[in-house]
């Protein structure tokens, strides 16, 4: 009876494996005997396992939209009018939430656009106008545990840990007034109709300054959609003018024609989505298009448990016809100030001089 238990139980723990693919990746990590060597450190990512593994998947992804990128493209190719034709092997999309521009990472993210190594780019208006308020004034770093009683009797605003005064958005309104006034005064003696993605490209003319995000979008003609530019500061402000001033008319209908044709038109698409919410939603609805993008890669903390399309991954995106389904699609579920500085340098800034000398106007 014992010898019968004994080998039920051996049959049950070391009941035998299956052959495994001969080329299936083996575990293993960096080895610090070697000496301090990020680039090497980075590059175990993707046989460390677990979110390391997803890291080294999605620097994989985004070189191979770049390498796409970089691929010419014929004179005859795509459709649609100049401004809408794809200039490039792969248009990538990169779309960021506010919170990111209120942190660090807005410098990772300028100098994407200040060497016109994105195509299109989407974010909320707190993504808009914290850039520029930056511009103005410092953002300090504080703790998450301070008080919010305490720092609304002190003028502070909180985004995390970081410390927001209140006398920045006081600067913004100085600045923003007289060019919202001027805006609506072309409204009505020059007829010019006024987009939220129009809106920015004035507002990156009108800052001036390289620090800026929009400041080089506006130089290098890369367009920048917020369809909620009115949730925020830029909101409130509007609201202000509205009553001082009114009449300024932003039309969204322009803009929604404007980001899907980018993507219907683009000989193929890059997704690079950091956050979620809104972002992720509207650029992956300008790929559903085209029949989905060939390329995606999501960085969010947010579950699917609860449905939401904040927390979905990719899988469902291309049972919506927003990626296509023979892509490689790759989601990395990490906090974006951490990783996506890294992922960078993993990748753009890798191959900075070949995507810089491809943008060179001959």
């Amino acid at each position: 009876m014992a010898d019968r238990g004994l080998s039920a139980a051996r049959e049950a723990v070391l009941k035998p494996s299956c052959d495994l693919p001969e080329d299936i990746p083996q575990i293993k990590g960096y080895d610090f005997n070697q000496g301090v060597d990020l680039q090497a450190v980075l590059n175990s990512y993707i046989t460390t396992g677990f979110q390391a593994s997803s890291f080294g998947l999605a620097v994989q992804e985004i070189n191979l939209m770049i390498e796409k990128r970089l691929e010419p493209v014929e004179e005859d190719e795509g459709n649609g009018s100049d401004e809408h034709r794809s200039k490039s092997g792969c248009t990538i999309f990169l779309g960021y939430t506010s919170n990111l521009i209120s942190s660090g990472v807005r410098e990772s993210i300028r100098y994407l656009v200040e060497h016109k190594m994105v195509d299109v780019v989407v974010s909320t208006a707190g993504g808009i106008e914290e850039d520029f308020i930056k511009c103005m004034a410092h953002t300090y770093l504080g703790e998450f545990s301070m008080s919010g009683a305490e720092l609304r009797q002190k003028g502070m605003n909180r985004i995390g840990n970081l410390l927001v005064p209140n006398d920045n958005y006081c600067k913004f309104e100085d600045w923003l007034m007289p060019i919202l006034d001027q805006m609506l005064l072309e409204q009505n003696t020059e007829g010019t109709r006024w987009t939220p993605s129009k809106m920015i490209h004035r507002l990156g003319k009108e800052i001036n300054n390289p620090d800026s995000i929009y400041y080089w979008a506006y130089k290098n003609n890369i367009p920048v959609f917020s369809p909620a530019l009115t949730d925020g500061s830029l909101g409130d402000m509007l609201y202000f003018h509205s009553f001082k001033n009114p009449g300024l008319i932003l039309d969204i209908v322009e803009d929604i024609r404007k980001i899907n044709s980018q993507a219907v038109f683009a000989k193929r698409t890059g997704m690079i989505i950091l956050g979620a919410g809104l972002v992720k939603h509207h650029i992956c609805n300008a790929n559903l298009m085209r029949n989905g993008a060939e390329h995606a890669v999501f960085v969010n903390t947010s579950q699917e448990f609860d449905g939401s399309d904040s927390g979905a991954r990719p899988d469902e995106a291309i049972s919506w016809g927003k990626i296509k389904a023979d892509a490689k699609p790759v989601k990395l579920y990490a906090d974006a100030s951490i990783v996506f500085p890294l992922i960078v340098a993993q990748t753009f800034a890798l191959h900075a001089d070949r995507l810089i000398a491809s943008k060179k106007t001959p």
